[in-house]
This record gives C-alpha cells, structure tokens and sequence, in this order.
C-alpha cells in the first residue's frame, strides 16, 4: 500500500488539474525520444474540468472499445436467468458506464417488480415491471456518502474539526467511554464500534426517541483507533451530529445542501407515492412483518428511524447518481453548483486507513477495493456499496465511473453474492480503455479469469559469443497483486524453469531487482531489462498466472528483444512468430 503522504500528493495534482478550465489546462510534455512517453490508458491530468457535464455517447466518441462493455451487458442478462440454484442472482439491473464526461453505456434489463412471494413464484407477466433507465433504487449503504458530504461541508465551513471528539458537538455521545472517538474515526469506521446496533433497533425500542438514544447510548467493542470494523453506528451518529449542527434533519439537509443544488430530482428519502410505479422492489419480510417492501426503506433500523438515518435511507437513480458522480470527478461541482471545494475532495479522497492496508478508506469513501471495483481500482479509486444491491465505482485517474444497481434481495436476501457482477460491470470499462501499443501496431495481452496461467514462450536461443543474453520488453501491468504474478523464466533442458530477475522502470514500477511483476493502479507501461547467463541453448517463457478471487485487466507485452553483445538473437517486434502463446493474443491499435 502506498505511503498516505503519496496519495495526498497524487490527489493534490489531481485537484489542481480539476480547477483549469479546459482554455486554461496546462500544456503536457513529453519526451519525442522516449517509445513509453505518454504511453498511459488515459491522458496525464487527474480531474475534469468543473465545467464538465455528462452527455451521451458511444464508446468510440471518447476512444473506447465497444465489445468489452457488450460482454458485461451480456453477463448481466445472464444473471437475471434462473440458474442451476433454480433462481436467478438478480431481478433486475441497470447499469450506466461513463468516460471522460460522456455516459458510453446506459443497460436495463430483468424486472423492477418480478416476484409474487419469497419463494420466488413470478408475478402474471401483465403484473410484472421492467426495469428502466429511470428505475429508483433503494441505494443501501450508499446513503452513507450523502451522510459523509454533508458532514464534510460543516467541515469546510469550520463548523467541525475532523480530528476532535465528536463528543464536542454531541455531548451525550461521551457516555460509555467514548469520549475520545472523533469525527474522523467515524467517517473512516475506526471508531470502535461493533458492526451493528444490538439489540436491534425495531426489535428493543418502543419509538423513535428511545431508538435514537440508544445509537448515542452504544458502547465500542474496541479501543477508538485500533481496528478497522465497517459499522452502521458510525454514520448513525455522524447523521445526528450534521442535525445537531445545523438545526435541520437530514433529509433536509441533504436535499437543500447537496441534491437540490446538483439537480438530482430523483434522490432522497421516503420517495412520494406518486413515483412508486418507478421503485424497485426489495424484499418480501415477515420479521418485521412488512410483507413487500417497495417504495420504503429496506434497512430495519432506517425503517424503524421514519426512513431517515445516516447509514441507509437514500432513494435514486443511475442518471442522479452518475450526477453525483460526475461533480465528484470536477472537484466537487457540477453545472456552475459547487457542493464541495476541490481541496475537501482530495481529503475525502485520500486514504486514513494506512494502519489497516486492506480497508483504505477516505472520509466516507472507500477506496482501492477489488472485491466490487474490479480492474477500475487503483489507490485513489473510490466507491461504496449497498446491502439491496447497488455499487459506485469512481475513478479519478481516467475520470470514469461506474454504476450498477440492482434488487438483489427481491425477493429474499438469500439468494446469494452478487460480487462478482459488481467486478465485472467495473471491469469492463477498465477493459474498454485500450491499451496502446508502444512499438509497431500490436502488442501481446493476457486478460485471465481467476485461477488460470498464460505463457509467452520464445523458440530456443544459441548464445554464440558466450556472454549473457540480455532481455528488454515493454510490460503493462494491472493485477490484484503479488499473488497474480507476471514473471520471466528460462530453461536450458525445457523441464526445470528458473525465475529470472528484472529490473522495471516507470510509475509504479517495483525498485531494485525482483523476481515478478504485479499490482494496480499506476496504468502505465514499465521498462523491463533482465539478464540471462548463457549457458547453453536457452528458451525464455514469460507466465502470468492468477489466483481464485479477483483479477485486474491483465497483462500487456512489447517490444520484446533478446541480444548478445551486440547481436539480435530475438526481435518479437518485427518476428512475432518467434513467440509460442498460450493465453496472450496479439492485439492492435
């Protein structure tokens, strides 16, 4: 995990690209000399301009690719087809994909209304309601942005201290300890607090007050600031704090402060009756008995709430929330209406959590998540999901954005993960972002599932001059990690294969000499050298191979070249048949 100070300097470059208008956006140079220079999957600036708003597009308009984006629209229809299970992983869905401010996929498919009861039986299909582009989603846990946002402008406006008790502002907060959690460790869930409420909130309270006292009144389960636990409590209280504060509930709050000023007409609370032939439907529950929920809030406790609380509650759309999304990538404005300064995005945005390497976490984002961003995750890549189905993936660094939402619990939770959709939808436009070759016209790519082996290998080598072979190729690396590995290896008898070392040069490139080559994040081509010792007749194989869960875009190659003093033994540039591939194929401009 990079250093904090990194990220901070990262996104600090970032935002101050955000505040150029695109007349006033500085040149980029590069060096004319240099194959790599400017050989990056997206141009070298960090944010878009303020000015930026979204309109529609095609893939092409903003130099896509079309058939990964058709292959995750195919895989999501498949997921709304009953399976070998007997059900399908979903209802319905509607996903919406955009770049550089233009929305390049908008895809709705399954129903917004399918079933009759939580068994599963289909409604007559005269009862049953397609989704839409327009559909309305219970948006789940991602209620706790709109929590976060709220909470960060009272930041801005010095209303709050981030690094204080948040028991400065909320005095009866302190009571069982808690005195010394601040307002960060809430937004960051460091807090200390157990994962949920207990008991229950609609379970062991007769009303409203006596629920509220007892998310003030919940103990911590750790020391604040010692573990990373994901807690609804956290933005339970954050939400009581912004009301505190400014005198307002939250759904005033969040309408007057954030989605009335974006223009996000069909985001917020307890949606009016009149849209709800627009509301997907969620779960069939019988404890509570609430029987079909549609049109209110799934989550227990936000129900048990009036609607309204800081960690669910939250009604929208994907044309709202790619809203949303857009103003985060300007900075934090959108259509000439600022909800946030561009240096509060780039705090929102950097990573707190850097004691606890696998939960980044900004104020209220998560960031760099795999499980869900799939191959769009990168250090500064931020995002959340909900428990109903739904996932927000924003990637500064290729001003993208990815929206899925989904019913999945209609009509009971129990069907299953859908985690995997979720990476494949950010994935596809990670994928869809070409990679340009640095030598000629073509370039070797390996894009694996999980658990699978790619091998590049050359025919055997003579040494003839007795010195080592030298080895240099171009790599382009998007992994998970070290346990997807790219390596080199060589074998005199064509049995017993050696690592070879490498030495890799470029952003985010690995120091020194190692033995492979991985990680996310800093899309760019690396300059790869290694050196073989010519002891015989030598064949040369580069493997990349994946573990069973998650996987980045793959693995790029060119411009390979093995010499010997001087000479060319092997140029895959100009003789790519000289290469045997099993799992790369050659792909062009």
């Amino acid at each position: 995990m990079r250093a904090r100070k990194v990220l901070v300097a990262t996104l600090g470059a970032l935002v101050a690209a955000a505040t150029l208008t695109s007349a006033g956006a500085a040149a980029i140079t590069t060096d004319s000399h240099d194959p790599l220079a400017g050989r990056f999957d997206r141009p070298r600036h960090g944010f878009a301009s303020p000015t930026t708003t979204l309109r529609e597009g095609r893939p092409s308009d903003v130099g896509l690719t079309d058939q990964p984006i058709r292959d995750a629209e195919q895989f999501l229809s498949d997921w709304t087809k009953p399976d070998a299970t007997g059900h399908p992983h979903f209802s319905g869905a509607v996903g919406l994909l955009a770049h550089d401010g233009v929305v390049v996929d908008r895809y709705a498919v399954g129903g917004a209304l399918r079933y009759a009861d939580v068994n599963g039986t289909e409604l007559p299909p005269d009862q049953q309601v397609p989704m839409r582009d327009d559909t309305i989603f219970d948006m789940a846990s991602i209620s706790k942005l709109f929590t976060s946002i709220a909470a960060l402008q009272l930041i801005e406006q010095g209303k709050v201290d981030v690094n204080a008790p948040v028991a400065r502002y909320l005095p009866e907060f302190a009571v069982n300890g808690k005195g010394a959690v601040t307002v960060e460790q809430l937004l960051t869930h460091t807090s200390g607090f157990d994962a949920d409420p207990v008991p229950s909130l609609w379970q062991g309270y007769p009303d409203i007050p006596s629920r509220r006292k007892a998310v003030l009144d919940s103990p911590l389960k750790n020391a604040p600031g010692t573990t990373y636990l994901y807690s609804d409590l956290n933005m339970l209280n954050l939400g009581f704090l912004v009301e505190k504060l400014t005198g307002e509930p939250l759904d005033k709050v969040v309408h007057d402060r954030i989605t009335a000023p974006l223009g996000m007409v069909d985001t917020g609370y307890n949606p009016p009756a009149s849209k709800l032939n627009r509301i997907a439907a969620t779960e069939y529950e019988s404890n509570p008995p609430r029987g079909l929920v549609r049109g209110q809030v799934h989550d227990e406790n936000a129900w048990s709430l009036g609607g309204v609380a800081g960690h669910a509650g939250v009604f929208s759309t994907a044309s709202d929330m790619a809203v949303l999304s857009q103003a985060i990538l300007n900075g934090g404005a959108y259509r000439g209406h600022r909800i946030l300064s561009p240096d509060t995005v780039e705090k929102m945005l950097t990573n707190y959590n850097q004691k606890f390497p696998d939960d980044s976490h900004g104020l209220g984002f998560e960031l760099d998540q795999p499980w869900y961003m799939g191959a769009l995750s990168s250090p500064v890549t931020a995002g959340h999901t909900g428990f109903t189905g739904t996932t927000l993936v924003i990637d500064p660094e290729s001003r993208s954005f990815a929206l899925l939402l989904t019913n999945r619990v209609h009509p009971t939770r129990n069907w299953g993960s859908i985690n995997t959709a979720r990476q494949v939808w950010a994935t596809s436009l990670a994928k869809a972002m070409a990679v340009k070759p640095v030598e000629g016209r073509d370039a070797w790519y390996a894009g694996l599932g999980n658990s699978s082996t790619a091998t590049l290998s050359t025919q055997p080598l003579t040494p003839r001059a007795g010195g080592p072979l030298q080895v240099s190729f171009a790599a382009f690396v998007d992994t998970e990690g070290p346990t997807d590995p790219l390596q080199l290896e060589s074998t005199t008898d064509g049995v017993s294969w050696q690592p070879v070392k490498l030495r890799a040069t470029g952003p985010g490139a690995p120091a020194g000499e190692v033995t492979s080559l991985s990680g996310h994040g800093h899309r760019a081509w690396w300059r790869v050298t290694a050196e073989v010792p010519a002891t015989g007749v030598t064949t040369l194989r580069w493997r990349y191979s994946t573990d069973p869960k998650y996987t980045g875009r793959g693995v790029s190659l060119d411009g390979v070249k093995v010499t010997e003093r001087g000479r060319t033994v092997l140029d895959g540039e100009r003789n790519p048949s000289a290469l045997t591939a099993s799992g790369w194929i050659l792909t062009g401009r």
